[in-house]
């Protein structure tokens, strides 16, 4: 295998893997299904003894039941619909309805939809087609517990984190005539996106009060077609979307939303937390880290009408009369930023998911967030990465190019080979092997250069497609968005122009016509895929494509500088 061969290999290796992926999307999409109305019920249980039912409230004991559909978008009866409480912080705008004390709308207020646009990145929406939402709520076999449709009360329905003010607490309340109080208590802290919430038991009543606190995650999956959808780019449809749950003993899991039906969560966990993740952004439930909670998934819904739904739920416990217990947990409601999450939580990062290139993926972001604080700008930053990549792989790219040079030096005496021995390929194979050893050329001197960079290059790949921190960011002139395409097209000109020069530099000994002319249309196949990419994958590809033509060159001149050699002798 000679190195032009070896470079229409790498090539289209690459091209193959990019074009699966998109097909992978278009013909395996998510979407968005309607939703059925289904009146909620409740079920009870001795609590010791779990039993299964399709009540969408889950059940009391140690385990919860099986979870049955409610009704997305409309979460009180008719006429008794409850105004929501809104609560306005540095980087949230949350919606809490007042109906079971759920977080039903979360706008990201440092996220535009669009550049220079004031609407904002919405996460948690009750809209049918967009539905998620984070419910919790409290169950119990035997005493007065209120769950996720409960109505409670609250003294204000508009709270804000005042200039100066690092916390905020917004409080609503529950009663039962027994004596049983509860208070919902949603905790705020200026510039985190982390809500803790308290659901504290106050048992004025004459017997012991028993039961479980819950939290769970339900949405819809997100439609992305060819046009996309409002605030997010073409490149979401590349992303995972689905569940994620994470433990000390299997640390972090997915769970697609085509196996929860097939492959339902269902398992005991101390120190994990659950997760609905999507491009960018995800919403995660964080039980207490010395909490042994029951983590679960359910498929709700018919055919056609399906949302998806994980679950948290706490051991149940005892609360004698004239005591108080508090369940408490925390909310991640915002952005994959890798560099914050894992304090939060261990493997809270890993929701940023770069697949089978983690290990590679992780220090590259690394990395580029470094050089990213020393530049002030993503797309400095992406050059400057390429610059480290090509310094470490220098030697290796030497070797790549001296093979190259000297092969290229070599086709004058190829030629007159071909020439000499003409379709005898035995003999002509043969001295050719001559002619390299005694030059000192390696054929395959350029195909481990290649290979060992083909996973660093899809490595930063998923970097630049996963990182929100990239997400809209500017570079200069006319990129205004480095996650969108170059729109003017001229990244993948620049391209096609480094590859056409790369290629006069290539030789192309014992290529075929037909590899030949493969060869010739790679700049153009490349320039028309990179064409819809985003400006700053296509930036990385072409800064490394110059940086490579740029060593190329120089050692080319200086091989082809040196003595000419001579063709050796026929063999007899």
């Amino acid at each position: 295998m000679n190195n032009p061969r070896t470079f229409l290999l790498v090539a289209l290796f690459a091209l193959s893997y990019l074009i699966y992926s998109q097909w992978q999307i278009d013909y395996n999409p998510q979407r968005v299904e309607a939703v059925e109305e289904a009146a909620p019920k409740a079920a009870s249980q001795d609590p010791a003894i779990p039993v299964a039912s399709d009540a969408d409230i889950p059940q009391a004991g140690s385990v919860p039941a099986p979870i049955k559909a409610e009704v997305p978008g409309e979460l009180a009866p008719a006429g008794t619909q409850m105004e929501p409480v809104t609560v306005t912080t540095d980087l949230l705008r949350i919606q809490i309805d007042p109906r079971g004390g759920n977080v039903v709308s979360a706008d990201l207020l440092a996220y535009p939809e669009q550049p220079n646009e004031a609407q904002r990145v919405r996460l948690f929406d009750t809209d049918p087609s967009r539905y998620f939402v984070a419910q919790s709520g409290l169950v119990s076999t035997d005493s007065p517990a209120p769950n996720h449709q409960a109505p409670f009360q609250t003294a204000s329905h508009d709270y804000v984190l005042a200039d100066g003010q690092d916390r905020l607490e917004v409080p609503l309340t529950w009663s039962d005539p027994s004596g049983v109080q509860v208070s919902k208590i949603f905790v705020f802290q200026r510039g985190s996106y982390v809500i803790e919430q308290r659901q504290q038991v106050d048992n004025q009543s004459t017997t012991k009060w028993t039961g479980n606190a819950y939290r769970q995650l339900q949405r819809v999956p997100l439609v992305l077609d060819s046009s996309g959808i409002k605030g997010y780019t073409n490149t979401s449809r590349y992303s995972f979307m689905g569940a994620a749950w994470y433990s000390p003993e299997e640390k972090f899991q997915k769970l697609k939303f085509e196996d929860f039906k097939s492959d339902p969560l269902n398992r005991t966990v101390t120190g994990g937390w659950i997760a609905l993740l999507q491009h960018y952004f995800f919403a995660a439930w964080i039980p207490p880290a010395d909490e042994a909670d029951q983590f679960s998934s359910k498929e709700v819904g018919s055919t056609g009408q399906v949302r998806y739904l994980v679950r948290s739920a706490s051991p149940a416990i005892e609360i004698a009369p004239g005591a108080q217990q508090t369940f408490s947990a925390r909310l991640y409601v915002g952005p994959k930023l890798q560099s914050t999450l894992d304090d939060l939580a261990p493997g809270l990062a890993k929701t940023a998911d770069y697949g089978i290139f983690t290990v590679i993926s992780e220090p590259l972001h690394w990395l580029l967030a470094q050089f990213h604080k020393l530049t002030g700008n993503w797309g400095f930053a992406i050059i400057l990465l390429v610059i480290l990549i090509k310094a470490v792989f220098f030697k290796l790219s030497e070797a790549q190019y001296r093979s190259m040079a000297k092969m290229r030096k070599m086709q004058p005496r190829v030629a007159a080979l071909k020439e000499r021995y003409g379709d005898d390929r035995a003999k002509m194979n043969q001295a050719m092997l001559e002619l390299y050893k005694k030059e000192k050329i390696n054929p395959l001197g350029g195909c481990l250069p290649m290979l060992v960079q083909i996973p660093v290059f899809l490595g930063l790949y998923w970097v630049l497609l996963e990182s929100v921190e990239l997400r809209q960011a500017p570079f200069i002139l006319w990129i205004h968005n480095l996650t969108a395409p170059d729109p003017y097209y001229v990244l993948p000109v620049l391209n096609a122009a480094t590859m056409l020069a790369t290629q006069w530099l290539t030789p192309m000994t014992g290529m075929d016509p037909m590899q030949a002319k493969m060869m010739k249309f790679m700049p153009v196949i490349f320039s028309v895929l990179f064409a819809f990419f985003p400006a700053g994958l296509v930036l990385y590809w072409t800064v490394n494509g110059a940086l490579g033509l740029l060593q190329q060159w120089i050692i080319t001149r200086r091989i082809e500088a040196g003595p000419k050699g001579s063709v050796p002798a026929t063999t007899k």
